[in-house]
């Protein structure tokens, strides 16, 4: 779920950049995206358990 936001989040930014958006939108939009990330990788992660 968290890789799909990312995804959007950077097809969102890309798009953005190619766009010419004003400064502040692309900053928002890269902000949420690190916040994302930084979520996604303190998540912790499931131990697989070898049977």
């Amino acid at each position: 779920m968290i890789d799909d936001k990312i995804c959007r989040l950077r097809d969102k930014l890309n798009k953005a950049i190619e766009d010419e958006e004003d400064y502040e939108v692309i900053y928002k939009i890269s902000v949420e995206l690190d916040d994302v990330i930084a979520k996604f990788y303190t998540k912790p992660k499931k131990k697989k358990i070898l049977a």
